[in-house]
């Protein structure tokens, strides 16, 4: 089965963490608007599939995955539903719970990095709140950052297993994702982020055990993996960042 992952073409966004499971877990699938001619191309996919009066289980907004007849959107649902199929997830069903908290709180994270660029409206461009979102940035960089970081240190330590994963001794889903925000972290923050560096040393080992993945250093590599942007959910704005 190839799988079909319908995600905006031009942006990493909240789309990258199922690309990345998806490079992790060998699967086969088509990033559908990436395909297209075209980026605008690649957007008139996704609209059409979204706007199609006769689906049953319509998704929202993007991203969102078939796999045959099944329509599955939400990141998180996506990798709660990917996970178990790729060998990316927990074994245990408390575990997969778990597993499925966590990537509920990176959900929440993505919002506030968003939120630090445009913390006003979506319809606004980032210029016309620029002075709200200096103010924003800072309370993100202060209070947030450390705060959602001592969570995923805490979660490692206290792993049973001791194997420096979030759950169980192998890499699953939510480790690529905590990978993905910290890389996200150091590219929109650099300054911000290195303030808490010390205070998170296992997230940050993490993140190294991933980089290192055969299948995941690969992708970063290729062209498959879309650079950072000022389009995505992490942007670097020098005023932002302290």
């Amino acid at each position: 089965m190839v799988y079909q992952l319908y995600y905006w073409p031009h942006i990493q966004g909240r789309g990258e963490v199922v690309r990345l499971t998806l490079e992790a877990g060998g699967a086969k699938y088509i990033d559908v608007a990436r395909d297209a001619d075209s980026v605008e191309a690649g957007r008139e996919k996704i609209v059409e599939k979204i706007n199609e009066e006769s689906a049953a289980r319509p998704p929202f907004a993007p991203p969102f995955l078939i796999d045959g007849d099944i329509v599955v959107a939400q990141a998180a649902n996506i990798l709660f539903y990917l996970g178990p199929k790729l060998g990316l997830a927990p074994s245990s069903e408390p575990d997969r719970n778990f597993a499925h908290q966590l990537q509920l709180t990176v959900t929440d994270l993505l919002m506030e990095v968003h939120d630090t660029h445009h913390p006003i409206s979506n319809a606004l461009y980032y210029e016309e709140q620029k002075e709200e979102s200096v103010q924003r940035a800072s309370g993100f960089i202060d209070n947030r950052i450390p705060k959602y970081m001592n969570y995923f240190e805490k979660v490692l330590q206290n792993n049973p297993s001791h194997s420096g994963w979030l759950i169980g001794d192998t890499m699953t889903y939510v480790d690529l994702s905590l990978f993905q925000v910290v890389q996200g972290l150091r590219y929109a923050f650099p300054k911000g982020f290195k303030k808490h560096e010390k205070r998170c040393l296992s997230v940050l080992s993490l993140n190294d055990k991933v980089f290192l993945d055969n299948k995941v250093s690969k992708y970063l590599s290729s062209d498959r993996r879309i650079p950072f942007n000022k389009s995505g959910v992490f942007r670097y704005y020098p005023e932002l960042d302290k």
